[in-house]
């Protein structure tokens, strides 16, 4: 891909990473999404639009707010250079394609279902779906045939089965209702990649949790709940933009 379609690619990226960080923290507070002035966290002040360009605002503040000077958090500069990064690898992978689209309106509704997620232990249903049909229709368009499509969408099935016993059998206490359609979208838009993308997750959210639960102080109870989306996500896009395939006597055999 050209090196200017891939810099068009990133800051798109972090534009509607920067919009997905709006849609989150205002969604189901009656705050109006699409309309309304963004004002600061620490003092209320309405930010000016200099101060809500992605990436360069929080640099060259160097982490503070522009109207009260008041430490700004991380966070959605880690969002938004991540979802610039995962846009330029779905443009090197799949070329200027309406699988291209597809793949980018999938990518931004898994941002907004993670940052949710880690914000509330809770995914939204209208997140949902938007990622259903378009990883719907990135694995269709990306299926070599009908039967390698049917194959997907079998597996898919089975991995939203398998959460819905886990759900029914723990009363919800392992997982949400909400993680049945997440998986089932994120295998679907994984594809091939899906087996080792759900290998994958459950690794990336052994070690975490395991991390948790060593940092967390003595008789709390604090870490118990771990947001089940971020492992999700991580570990089905690691699969489907690597090919690592963890069945392999290393995991730097591609799978086919």
């Amino acid at each position: 891909m050209p090196i200017l379609a891939s810099v068009l690619l990133f800051f798109l990226g972090t534009i509607i990473a920067s919009f997905v960080g709006v849609v989150v923290v205002r969604y189901g507070t009656g705050q109006p999404i699409l309309f309304g002035r963004s004002r600061c966290d620490a003092c209320g002040r309405t930010l000016p639009p200099l101060a809500l360009v992605p990436l360069f605002s929080y640099a060259f503040r160097r982490g503070r707010a522009a109207c009260c000077g008041a430490h700004i958090s991380p966070f959605s500069t880690y969002a938004e250079l991540t979802l610039g990064a995962l846009f330029v690898l779905a443009g090197g992978m799949l070329g200027p394609t309406i699988v291209l689209v597809c793949m980018l309106v999938a990518l931004a509704a898994l941002l907004a279902i993670v940052e949710y997620d880690l914000m509330h232990q809770i995914i939204p249903p209208p997140f949902l779906a938007i990622l259903l049909p378009a990883s719907f229709a990135v694995g269709a368009l990306r299926a070599s045939s009908l039967s390698s499509f049917g194959i997907s969408v079998a597996v898919a099935i089975a991995f939203a089965l398998f959460f819905a016993l886990l759900h029914f059998f723990s009363a919800g206490r392992l997982m949400g209702l909400a993680d049945i359609p997440l998986v089932f979208s994120l295998s679907l838009l994984a594809g091939p990649a899906a087996i080792p993308g759900f290998v994958f997750s459950f690794w990336i959210g052994a070690v975490i949790g395991i991390f948790i639960l060593l940092r967390r102080p003595a008789g709390s109870r604090m870490g118990t709940e771990v947001p089940l989306a971020p492992f999700l996500a991580a570990g089905f896009l690691l699969a489907y933009f690597t090919a690592w395939n963890p069945f392999a006597l290393t995991l730097l055999i591609p799978y086919a």
